[in-house]
């Protein structure tokens, strides 16, 4: 069966695109989704993200990482997916859309920059060494000394499979300070088990846990990933995290068809 797909990437985490609002594709197929998101073998991406029908919002994001396995929540991936929605038409410049950590609002500019809307963080969990928060998918954030040449790879594989978050694993970002409202990352990815150019999610996590732990008192923090930059704003009330808002690029790469 022919398939057509879009990439699209955002601040370099990539993606393929399937509109499957007539359930045609074979969801359960993990190996199929892993060959998919292969660079060598397939088309290439940090995950698939199939665009699927719902009874009370515009669309339903369903998120596969690329070992081929559903996943929680995709930031990068939810602002791609507006896009994409936004260039097939289903959308106009705003949106609600469900995804598996419940319900997304966004907008689409005129520049190809998407704003989408995060859940509420209730719980920051410090500790001495590192923060740990779930942003729709659940992240360790740690400071670390010249973040430039640091191994996230290994020592990223090394938490997470390490028996401080169990058999469950965690994602796991490694945070330098520019200046006060402006923070680098580097992200090592469940289910992507390596590094990635960016990550919504953990995007988010590292700026709520730098204002958390006391890094800083402001509430719209720059982000600097691997693939470019995002934003990430916030109103804080005591230690609880509302109208969170990730921003950024969510660019359209190409369109092919694949034989699955």
């Amino acid at each position: 069966m022919q398939v057509e797909f879009y990439k699209y990437q955002g601040t370099g985490n990539d993606f393929v695109m399937i509109d499957n609002r007539s359930n045609f594709f074979p969801k359960e197929d993990v190996k199929l989704i892993e060959r998919l998101c292969d660079r060598r073998f397939g088309i290439g991406a940090d995950g698939l993200i199939l665009l699927e029908n719902d009874s009370e919002t515009d669309f339903r994001m369903v998120y596969y990482n690329s070992d081929g396995n559903q996943s929680s929540m995709c930031g990068n991936g939810g602002r791609c997916l507006v896009a994409f929605a936004n260039q097939l038409g289903v959308i106009d410049n705003k949106t609600t859309f469900i995804a598996t950590d419940g319900l997304h609002h966004a907008s689409v500019g005129n520049d190809a920059i998407v704003s989408l809307q995060m859940i509420d963080v209730d719980k920051v969990q410090k500790n001495d060494s590192y923060t740990f928060l779930d942003t729709g998918s659940p992240h360790h954030v740690q400071i670390v000394d010249d973040l430039e040449h640091y191994n996230v790879k290994e020592n990223g594989a090394a938490i997470r499979y390490g028996d401080l978050y169990g058999e469950k694993g965690s994602n796991v970002n490694f945070v330098k300070k520019v200046d006060n409202d402006t923070f680098s990352l580097r992200t090592y990815e469940r289910g992507v088990e390596d590094e990635t150019l960016a990550c919504g999610t953990g995007a988010t996590a590292v700026a709520i846990a730098m204002n958390a732990i006391g890094q800083t008192d402001k509430t719209s923090i720059n982000l600097n990933v691997e693939g470019g930059k995002l934003v990430v704003s916030f109103d804080k009330l005591g230690d609880h995290f509302t109208n969170v808002f990730l921003t950024g690029p969510a660019k359209f790469v190409f369109k092919g068809t694949i034989e699955i």
